[in-house]
C-alpha cells in the first residue's frame, strides 16, 4: 500500500495594507465608476420618464386586448348583441355565460351576459367571432377588485346609453372590428352573378 502524504500550503497572514489593497481591488473596479457616470449623466438630462399613475396613463395601441366592452347601435342605442352564443362557444377559458329569452315581440333578447375576468385569458377570440361587433376589447386594462363577484358585471361592460345619444361613442377600430378594405374582400355569390346577367339582358 502506498502512503499518501497530505501537504498543507501554509500561507503567510496578510498585513493590514495588503488587506486594504485586496478590498480596493475587489470593491472599486472600473465598471463601478462607469455605471456611476451613466447614472449621473442621465440625472443631469432633467427628462422625467416617470408616469404619475393613475393621474397619467400611457397611450395603448388600438389593437390592445384589454377589458371587454359591449357596444350599442349608434343609430338607435339598442344593444348590438343578438344572443347567437358564438362568443360563449369559442371561449377557450370557458368564462363567458349568456342567458337568452324571447320577448313579447318574438325576438331573442339577452337577459344576462357575464364574463369572468378572473378566468379570462384575453385571447380576443370572442371579439373576432362576433358577427355584430357587439363585444370588443376596450382600452380599460384595470380590473382590480376586492370581490370576485365584481369581475363579471354586464353593467360595467355595456356602453352607457347617454354616451351613445350624445355622440361621444364611435365605431371601434380595435380587435374584432371590420377592416378598412372589408368591402373589397367580399366574394360575389352566384345570386349576384344572376342579378348581373338579368341587368345586362
Amino acid at each position: 500500500m502506498s502512503k499518501y502524504v497530505k501537504i498543507v500550503d501554509k500561507q503567510k497572514p496578510l498585513s493590514d495594507g495588503q488587506r486594504f489593497i485586496r478590498f480596493w481591488n475587489r470593491a472599486f473596479r472600473g465598471e463601478m465608476f462607469v455605471g456611476l457616470w451613466l447614472v449621473f449623466k442621465e440625472l443631469c438630462k432633467a427628462q422625467i420618464h416617470t408616469v404619475q399613475y393613475p393621474l397619467e396613463k400611457l397611450p395603448i395601441s388600438p389593437r390592445y386586448r384589454a377589458v371587454h366592452e359591449l357596444k350599442r347601435l349608434l343609430e338607435s342605442g339598442s344593444e348590438r348583441c343578438i344572443g347567437c352564443g358564438l362568443c360563449e362557444k369559442i371561449c377557450v377559458a370557458n368564462c363567458i355565460r349568456m342567458e337568452t329569452s324571447y320577448g313579447e315581440d318574438k325576438r331573442k333578447k339577452v337577459s344576462e351576459y357575464t364574463i369572468n375576468f378572473g378566468r379570462c385569458i384575453y385571447c380576443g377570440l370572442c371579439a373576432e367571432v362576433c358577427p355584430e361587433l357587439a363585444i370588443v376589447h376596450g382600452g380599460r386594462y384595470e380590473n382590480a377588485c376586492e370581490q370576485r363577484a365584481s369581475f363579471s358585471l354586464k353593467q360595467d361592460m355595456l356602453t352607457p346609453l347617454d354616451k351613445v345619444l350624445k355622440g361621444q361613442d364611435c365605431e371601434y377600430d380595435g380587435v374584432g372590428s371590420v377592416s378598412v378594405d372589408a368591402d373589397l374582400k367580399i366574394k360575389i355569390t352566384p345570386l349576384k352573378y344572376l342579378q348581373k346577367e338579368e341587368e345586362n339582358v
